[in-house]
């Protein structure tokens, strides 16, 4: 079946009239669909998403609760198939379908200012989800943020040694072990019902916001991994990739900081809509999420560097372990800052 049939067996709008590759995702394989309207045609990755029936029933659930309460703003919306369903499947693998959200602009690095935008629109997502019982949302990946989990994964990865290469990186496992305190906090909180379970993004990356050039608003796209977890956990991983001053695999440490302005500019643009919603125990602890969400990471790295590479692409042997490095060169410091960012999100939730 030739992607034209495949797409065409959506409720799209008049005839295909093209159909190119799309973007710079390297998960699913994406298509621009022009026909009398543009569509986003993907194949879904079943490799890591094995369950497409549960990843689209997640996005489903959650993009019409977000449309609902988001009216007059731009939402991913899905595209059903002509047989009342949202997944084609054809010889070369299960196909979805979305709207294409027009006179937006994506970022794969920004400034302040658009930090701070992608702060409000993630909280604003997250906002409009507050009503929704996120237990109703299946586990397309499951413990994908449970740090106890992943630093079980780092002891099993560091005691194989698959790679001899443990006795490289002493100081850098050093690091790791010297914080295992902090791998139970949020799962702890959310088994013992002190912070809620909330629907989480679980990939909040700048370039998964698309900024609508007609307003301050945008969209939220790329919901794969949207499952039930803590607003730490976007929060977190926000601050992680869009808070540092150089690239994940930087090799030169000097450059790596963590950025106290761009930090400040996210929360206080996440917070306008979330800092009424948060219970006292996640504004305690959501400045430590930026900490654990970047030591979780790190820790990643690491273990897939001593088991040998087996996970994460690379372009050169220390790859992973340069990785790991810029993960704690940023925790330190933001260690060291940790008050500070305390003092910015009790204020921005004040206000």
């Amino acid at each position: 079946m030739e992607l034209k049939t495949i797409a065409s067996a959506f409720k799209i709008k008049g005839d295909v009239k093209s159909i190119e590759t799309y973007g710079m995702g390297h998960i699913n394989d994406t298509y621009l669909v022009t026909a009398d309207k543009r569509y986003i045609l993907q194949r879904i990755n079943t490799s890591l998403f094995s369950d497409p029936d549960a990843l689209i029933e997640n996005i489903r659930l959650v993009t019409e609760h977000v449309a609902k309460k988001l009216t007059g703003e731009k939402v991913l919306t899905l595209v059903g198939t002509e047989d009342g369903g949202f997944l084609v499947r054809a010889e070369t693998g299960v196909y979805r379908m979305y709207d294409f959200i027009e006179r937006t602009q994506c970022f794969q690095t920004a400034d302040a200012e658009h930090f701070a935008r992608s702060g409000e629109v993630f909280g604003r997502f997250t906002a409009a989800l507050d009503d929704f019982d996120a237990k109703k949302l299946y586990d397309v990946i499951p413990k994908f943020h449970d740090t106890r989990k992943r630093f079980a994964d780092f002891v099993a990865a560091l005691e194989k040694n698959a790679s001899g290469r443990a006795d490289t990186c002493s100081k850098e496992i050093d690091f790791v072990l010297n914080r295992k305190h902090y791998s139970p906090v949020f799962m702890d909180m959310l088994e013992k019902g002190q912070i809620p379970y909330r629907v989480t993004h679980n990939d909040t990356k700048l370039n998964n916001v698309l900024f609508d050039l007609d307003s301050d608003g945008g969209a939220v796209i790329d919901l794969d991994t949207v499952m039930k977890g803590a607003a730490g956990f976007d929060f977190g991983d926000s601050i992680r990739f869009g808070a540092s001053t150089a690239a994940e695999d930087e090799t030169d440490l000097d450059k790596v900081h963590f950025d106290i302005g761009l930090f400040s500019a996210y929360a206080k643009g996440y917070l306008a809509y979330m800092g009424k919603l948060l219970n006292d125990k996640e504004k305690e602890t959501l400045a430590f999420s930026a900490i654990l969400l970047t030591y979780e990471c790190g820790m990643r790295f690491l273990a897939d560097y001593i088991a040998g590479d087996t996970y994460f692409k690379i372009h050169r042997p220390s790859h992973n372990l340069d990785r790991a490095r810029t993960q704690f060169r940023l925790i330190e410091e933001m260690e060291e800052r940790l008050p500070e960012m305390n003092a910015i999100v009790a204020a921005a939730c004040k206000g």
